[in-house]
């Protein structure tokens, strides 16, 4: 009898010393982490030509968090996903972004300085518009013998199209799906709690938009570079872009004539022709400006003719390897 009574009472101190240990395991598909870490190795080591992006908004098209006083203009949930976008698409050290969504707080900046133009207007190579298009939170659980165990779980959607700014064609749509979720588990009463944890949210989002980031730089990167000629005379052709765009001495690109746009009767949209190269030109020096939209480079044709007369009608395009 005495040994049944140490048996028992050795099996509930082993299930009492379990209970003190909470199973939390991390977040699963969610690898921003990872991907922020390899975005920053490739930024460091990118030497190559940028292209200039501007995500023109990012909404919340989902029912979550429209209240009474819900206001679109000033959206959370959108805002978030924006700005992990920016920050996925800024490490990778291949674009210029540009601001748009909150343009509006830098002309207020510029008038408080006392200064009264405007902030400078460029013109973005590719175009990004986003929605969060699936946004949900669940609860489960499971309840054994001796254990009870609690996941908190988000699911989110998000949908991306990207458009190429010179026809106003949708060169790239895809949705991305993420899933964060927590857990905790308790043995005989004894254990971690599951609070509501507001990172999932984050993680979720982080996560879907992970997935799209790749494809959309891919398909920025994988159509020519182009820039045109600002100046040329006898003191030889300056071209617009300098060494924050990744131009640098010894670069070579081509020179071609401007392409003609031609309207599509069947679909409506503007067809661009490629022009035909005309020459080739060579960087010999570029030139620092305040910003990215501001540089220029020093070039000398070294094959073909271009008319100092006409400079208009003519672009500088990467030659594609």
């Amino acid at each position: 009898m005495r040994r049944s009574s140490i048996a028992i009472t050795a099996t509930v101190a082993a299930f009492l010393l379990s209970g003190c240990v909470t199973t939390q395991p991390d977040v699963q598909a969610d690898n921003s982490a990872l991907v922020q870490q390899q975005s920053a190795n490739e930024a460091a080591f990118y030497q190559g030509l940028k292209r200039k992006v501007a995500i023109a908004r990012f909404s919340n098209e989902t029912e979550y968090a429209k209240g009474a006083f819900y206001d679109r203009d000033n959206d959370p949930l959108g805002k978030q996903a924006l700005d992990i976008l920016s920050s996925r698409l800024a490490s990778s050290g291949k674009f210029i972004l540009l601001e748009r969504a909150d343009v509006d707080l830098i002309e207020k900046e510029l008038s408080y300085s006392g200064r009264s133009e405007q902030a400078e207007k460029v013109g973005a190579d590719y175009l990004i518009v986003g929605s969060v298009t699936q946004f949900g939170r669940k609860n489960t659980g499971e309840t054994g013998v001796f254990t009870q165990t609690k996941r908190q779980i988000v699911e989110a959607g998000v949908t991306v199209r990207l458009i190429d700014v010179a026809t106003g064609e949708i060169i790239y749509s895809e949705e991305g799906l993420g899933e964060a979720e927590t857990e905790a588990s308790t043995i005989m009463g004894f254990g971690g709690q599951a609070g509501y944890d507001a990172t999932l949210s984050d993680k979720a989002i982080g996560s879907a938009i992970s997935q799209l980031v790749e494809n959309i730089i891919n398909n920025c990167m994988d159509r020519p570079w182009k820039s045109y000629i600002l100046s040329y005379d006898s003191n030889g052709m300056i071209i617009a872009g300098g060494a924050k765009q990744g131009l640098k001495e010894g670069d070579t690109f081509a020179v071609c004539e401007k392409g003609k746009r031609l309207k599509n009767q069947q679909t409506g949209m503007y067809v661009e022709i490629p022009g035909k190269q005309i020459g080739t030109v060579k960087v010999l020096s570029t030139g620092t400006g305040a910003s990215a939209s501001a540089e220029y480079s020093f070039v000398q044709l070294v094959q073909g003719y271009v008319d100092q007369n006409a400079i208009e009608n003519y672009e500088i395009r990467e030659v594609k390897q």
